[in-house]
């Protein structure tokens, strides 16, 4: 009898499991707003608007690309400036003729088809030069289980604007670190470049001083080949208006407190453009001007407890001359340690991850013009 009902019990969690499918919750939420992303600076460097459209929930997939639009940023003298498409939906200030100014005050426009949106007329606020990037050695492990201990680093920031013109700030950063493979393989060192995907912003008006002491930005730890040679910090600081600051302190709240439907709703965040033929359509993004100033850091130390990354990527010994075929050579077989050379003893250790014959298969060989050794 247990057995019978066993059997009925499995049928219907079989049927239940069967019968699962994708829930996308019904909301009022357009699928078609505009989106705009973009900022535009004191540097001589070319600077991007990106303007798309919103998919439905639940597609997860980028934004689509807004192509053909008319795209001009005009100054608070009326000059104005027109941007050049590319890639499709990318819009770019030309670097020879354009840069923006401390105080200077500039408006987005852009044309698509017969609507017409403008931006809020944004001032430039001065920045100053990142005071400090600094790092601390953290024990992650007083004692692994070779009774070594194992260290991480933070790394922090400080800032001071003694003319406290600058009262809000937001920062971001791009890490840089070389990587070695152990084994003599033609491409053996690489680099890495990736781009900050938080959002690090400062709110120093409600202060005596505009000053940002020892701001946490990264924690890196040994758990991956980031300190393992050489490992670099570029951080951009961008001053802000108070209006855009509470634009990116929602869209900060929104990013880091929503984890799942049923967590914090996502907010409304207004946005700074408007369209002109309806001034209640719903748009999404900023269009930010801000100076900026940056600073690098260089990391060269040793960090106790860093492991062999490459410890797994020996997989065989093949005895013999260069002449032994070897099947699946450069398929899924590559060399890392050739030693035919040798009359007495020779022999090919091979892998079967090309990850520990080819460091291009996650970074680049070119190194970067601003690299030190």
């Amino acid at each position: 009898m247990k057995h019978k009902y066993l059997i009925i019990l499995v049928i219907a969690l079989s049927i239940i499991a069967g019968c699962i499918t994708e829930f996308i919750p019904e909301t009022d939420e357009a699928t078609n707003l505009l989106v705009v992303e973009g900022v535009i600076t004191d540097q001589y460097r070319t600077n991007m608007i990106k303007v798309s459209r919103s998919l439905p929930l639940g597609k997860f997939v980028s934004p689509k690309p807004l192509k053909g639009c008319q795209v001009t940023i005009t100054d608070e003298n009326n000059i104005v400036y027109t941007l050049k498409e590319s890639p499709t939906g990318t819009y770019r200030t030309d670097s020879t003729r354009f840069c923006g100014h401390i105080g200077g005050k500039y408006t987005l426009k852009i044309v698509t088809g017969n609507l017409t949106y403008v931006s809020s007329p944004m001032e430039m606020v001065p920045v100053p030069p990142v005071d400090s990037l600094f790092y601390e050695k953290v024990v992650i492990i007083e004692e692994n289980e070779y009774g070594r201990p194992e260290e991480g680093c933070k790394i922090y920031l400080n800032t001071y604007d003694p003319e406290q013109k600058c009262l809000f700030y937001r920062w971001e950063f791009t890490e840089t670190w070389e990587f070695r493979l152990p084994f003599a393989v033609p491409n053996a060192v690489c680099w890495i470049t990736k781009p900050s995907q938080e959002i690090f912003i400062r709110n120093t008006s409600i202060y005596d001083q505009s000053r940002v002491t020892k701001l946490p930005l990264i924690y890196i730890t040994n758990e991956t080949d980031r300190l393992k040679a050489i490992y670099s910090l570029l951080v951009k600081q961008y001053s802000m208006t108070q209006d855009e600051y509470n634009y990116w302190e929602k869209l900060q709240n929104v990013s880091q407190n929503v984890g799942g439907l049923y967590d914090v709703t996502p907010m409304t965040i207004s946005s700074n453009i408007r369209n002109l033929n309806d001034p209640d359509e719903l748009i999404l993004g900023y269009f930010s001007v801000s100076a900026v100033s940056e600073k690098r850091l260089f990391i060269k130390d040793k960090f106790q407890g860093v492991p062999n990354f490459y410890y797994n990527c020996p997989g065989d010994t093949v005895f013999g001359g260069s002449f032994v075929h070897i099947e699946g050579l450069g398929s899924y077989v590559w060399v890392i340690e050739d030693n035919t050379g040798s009359i007495s003893n020779p022999f090919r250790v091979v892998t079967y991850s090309k990850e520990c014959a080819d460091c291009t298969t996650r970074g680049t060989t070119t190194r970067p013009s601003y690299w030190i050794e």
